[in-house]
């Protein structure tokens, strides 16, 4: 029977299923260490990730394992370029956090702009002593512009949030969309530095890559209106953490929501000291059915990459596809 490494705390059930088809070995604990994680792989032909950080040295003191299935739509985490030379298959799971991610991100940005962390703060330090017309002066989010970096499915999905909302919708994206799509969701395309000026809302929903590193920094943050609010659903190091929180301290934007952040779990420390962002840990896709799929789909991905079950040899979400069929080398 092939051998696999769950090497993160997933439902039981899921494991169950993984069960019927191969010999377990779960980590039901903290994130391992690389060197137990490299050791726990070492007999291995598959595993199931959550953001562990699997690369070139991995990947040699594991010879048998030909099929890593990372939890997340992101896969930062894989170095894709040793995946392809060792002929190792690296999958995702895509499209099932879309619409719960989106709501978050939602959730996230109505915060900050109504200061909604702040206020409560305040509340719980018993300070409220009486009602005042000018308390927490926040930002409308009906009626304002939203501008999105990054339209891919998440994008939209927050792009046909903002209809209800009567907000007109600005994006940038590494490419433009189809028109057909730029239609639907009353999009306007416009330069990165041209949306910063002009959006009241900026929502960062694109994939970290090295060229996406630190795409919002103390520049970018100096061309956003002083009443614009920022928040990051995507990746840590999208933003330069550090200019961002400078930047809030200085009030040259009024608020920011965070989900991610560079070297997470850390935060950084001017963060937790500046009281107009909204920080959560890392929580965007985490409602129980969207969990629960994404580990049924990850699953999936492990259980067909390692060529079992009715789609055998034909994974739902593939990342470097060119190597299926291949022997590990």
């Amino acid at each position: 029977m092939q051998k696999i490494l769950v090497a993160r705390p997933i439902f039981p059930d899921v494991i169950e299923r993984l069960k019927q088809h191969f010999d377990v070995d779960w980590n039901n604990g903290d994130a391992l260490p690389a060197d137990e994680l490299a050791r726990r792989l070492a007999d291995k032909d598959g595993a199931l990730t959550a953001g562990d950080p699997i690369g070139a040295a991995t990947l040699a003191a594991a010879p048998r394992l030909r099929v890593v299935s990372n939890m997340a739509v992101g896969y930062n985490n894989f170095d894709m370029a040793a995946f392809n030379a060792a002929n190792v298959l690296g999958t995702n799971t895509p499209d099932v956090l879309n619409e719960t991610t989106a709501d978050f991100g939602w959730a996230l940005m109505m915060a900050a702009a109504r200061r909604i962390a702040e206020s409560g703060q305040w509340l719980r330090a018993g300070r409220w002593e009486k009602w005042s017309f000018d308390s927490f002066l926040g930002a409308d989010v009906h009626g304002s512009t939203l501008g999105v970096i990054g339209m891919g499915r998440i994008g939209q999905a927050l792009a046909r949030r903002a209809r209800g909302f009567n907000m007109q919708v600005v994006y940038h994206n590494r490419s433009r969309v189809a028109p057909a799509i730029e239609a639907e969701l009353n999009a306007q395309y416009l330069s990165k530095e041209d949306l910063l000026r002009r959006a009241d809302h900026v929502v960062l929903v694109l994939p970290y890559t090295a060229e996406n590193h630190h795409t919002i920094g103390a520049a970018e943050l100096a061309l956003m209106k002083p009443t614009a609010t920022l928040t990051n659903i995507a990746r840590g190091g999208i933003v330069d953490d550090a200019a961002l929180a400078a930047a809030l301290r200085e009030r040259r934007i009024a608020a920011a929501g965070l989900d991610v952040f560079e070297g997470e779990p850390k935060v950084h420390p001017d963060l937790l000291t500046v009281p107009n962002v909204v920080l959560t840990p890392h929580i965007a896709s985490a409602s129980d059915a969207t969990r629960r799929a994404m580990a049924n789909l990850a699953a999936d991905n492990l259980i067909a990459g390692l060529g079992v079950g009715p789609r055998a040899g034909r994974p739902p979400n593939p990342i470097n596809p060119d190597v299926i069929g291949k022997a590990r080398s």
